[in-house]
């Protein structure tokens, strides 16, 4: 939409810098198309008649015609480098957006490589054992704490960039992000859970990362990428339902250097 109307605006400049107002002394002007100075007279080219016409050189304006002039061919050039430049980014959006598979996933693009991080089987903690935490699983709705955890100390996923683009292909419109991990014995925690006395509601308590994304397509693809480089240490990326404990998790690591 942007660039339709950045075209548009283009074209008008366009057509408008094709006129050129031939300032006279008297503060009046004529609109031309083109002129030129023969001389003591200036010749120009009437739009409003269609016609060559002639005016003593004493009685215009050049000064302040040829510094509007160019303004506008300034205005104009400058709208061009937009344009092209939006166009450039659109060709290297579809490029990349072509790279990224259309099945549901987290994506980077290594060199000439697309790779997939695994989705990881998590599970939820309570003080009555473990419970794998499925999308369409129940959590285990017990009064107190619990933690969701991923087993392992570390991700087999290990970034050497800090700022780290990844790219998710949503199965549904849901939320996404990216949450730090806590490493505790031999578990990662995703997230704390707290299970309200009575009312059984569960408060998730995740340690998120700051994200900036950008939709890529119109089904559900998104690039993200952190906001702040990101500290050494075990992260992951989610996609979820506000309330519904169906979080899915891709995790990874990022190495010190």
């Amino acid at each position: 939409m942007r660039r339709t109307l950045l075209a548009l605006v283009l074209l008008v400049f366009t057509v408008w810098a094709a006129n050129i107002k031939l300032y006279l002394k008297d503060g009046s002007f004529h609109v031309v198309r083109e002129y030129r100075v023969e001389s003591d007279r200036v010749r120009f080219y009437s739009v409003e008649r269609s016609e060559w016409e002639e005016v003593p050189l004493d009685l215009v304006d050049l000064k302040r015609t040829e510094s509007e002039a160019a303004e506008h061919k300034a205005e104009l050039d400058h709208a061009a480098k937009v344009l092209s430049e939006e166009e450039a980014a659109e060709r290297a959006i579809a490029k990349e957006t072509s790279r990224i598979p259309q099945d549901p996933g987290v994506y980077w693009l290594a060199g000439n490589e697309t790779k997939a991080l695994k989705l990881a089987s998590s599970s939820v903690h309570t003080n009555k054992g473990r419970a794998v935490l499925g999308r369409l699983s129940p959590v285990p709705v017990i009064t107190g704490k619990a933690t969701v955890e991923l087993d392992g100390t570390h991700s087999a996923f290990v970034f050497d960039d800090a700022e780290q683009e990844l790219y998710i292909q949503l199965a549904e419109p849901e939320r996404f992000g990216i949450l730090k991990l806590t490493p505790k014995g031999q578990v990662r925690i995703v997230e704390n859970l707290t299970i309200v006395p009575i009312t059984k509601e569960i408060v998730e308590e995740p340690i998120r990362v700051e994200i900036l994304q950008q939709q890529l397509s119109s089904d559900g693809l998104y690039k993200i990428w952190p906001k702040e480089p990101l500290a050494p240490g075990e992260y992951a990326v989610i996609e979820f339902t506000e309330g519904k404990m169906n979080m899915q998790i891709w995790d990874f690591a990022i190495k010190a250097k």
